[in-house]
């Protein structure tokens, strides 16, 4: 019987299978490795797409939840869903702080929804400016308002004049059809508002500078005239002097005067 663990051919053949086994082997580990470094060059890619897709989706939920909480009057829950827009702002910066500053004037913080419109308005671009200028020149208004009402007149007309020049400087592209169909309430006529927002801010502008003016200032009233007696009157007069003269003639003379005795007044 022939030994097979001694047959050349045999010995040939395993070492074949050895080798190709081998070589597999070393070229499933390449690939293994290929894959792997292909997987983390690719994960920032991949994390980015994510952070993309998340952030867009954030976006529109929390703009969702700021309009819909604005509708109902729920200020802080519109102002804390607008902040949420804060984060990684890299879309349309403009909006966050816009929606902020928004809810803001709903709860009447106007301070600090100026200071958040007006950053907003430092992001804007283009046709964004047009909504900004709007709400914003609204709520400088209000300041004003409050102002009046707190009997403080000069700060009133201060504040008047410093929307009413936000609102004349408003860009001529705002009053066109694409501005209006990019505005935050397309419900409301942008040129409408701006024109109507001009005439209040002039006229309320104007009564406070009035009621500033000096007295001074005022025109005075004009002094009437005495008035003068009549020429009956003054020959009524006449007429008591020479009686009262003839009395005091009689009582010199020892004479009792006529009548009732008694000095009549004049």
């Amino acid at each position: 019987m022939t030994d097979l663990s001694t047959d050349p051919a045999t010995q040939t053949t395993s070492a074949d299978t050895t080798a190709a086994a081998s070589a597999l082997l070393a070229a499933n580990r390449r690939r293994r490795r290929i894959r792997r470094w292909i997987a983390i060059g690719t994960l920032p890619l991949t994390l980015a797409a994510l952070l993309f897709v998340g952030k867009l989706l954030s976006m529109y939920a929390f703009a969702h939840q700021s309009i819909s909480a604005y509708v109902v009057d729920d200020y802080a829950g519109s102002e804390a869903s607008a902040r949420g827009q804060e984060f990684l702002n890299w879309f349309e910066p403009f909006k966050a702080p816009f929606n902020v500053g928004t809810a803001l004037a709903g709860a009447e913080k106007l301070p600090e929804a100026r200071t958040k419109l007006e950053e907003s308005l430092e992001l804007a671009h283009g046709l964004e400016v047009c909504t900004v200028r709007i709400n914003l020149a609204l709520v400088i208004e209000r300041q004003g308002d409050a102002a009046a009402a707190d009997g403080d007149g000069a700060a009133a007309a201060e504040f008047y004049g410093e929307a009413l020049t936000l609102t004349s400087e408003t860009p001529e592209e705002c009053n066109s059809e694409e501005a209006q169909q990019q505005s935050s309430d397309p419900d409301r006529d942008m040129q409408k508002t701006k024109e109507d927002t001009e005439d209040r801010l002039k006229q309320k502008q104007q009564e406070q500078q009035e009621q500033q003016q000096p007295e001074e200032q005022k025109p005075e009233e004009q002094e009437q005239p005495e008035p003068q007696p009549s020429d009956e009157k003054l020959d009524e007069l006449k007429e008591k002097l020479e009686q009262g003269q003839q009395e005091r003639d009689q009582r010199q003379d020892g004479e009792e005067p006529g009548g009732t005795g008694t000095d009549k007044p004049w």
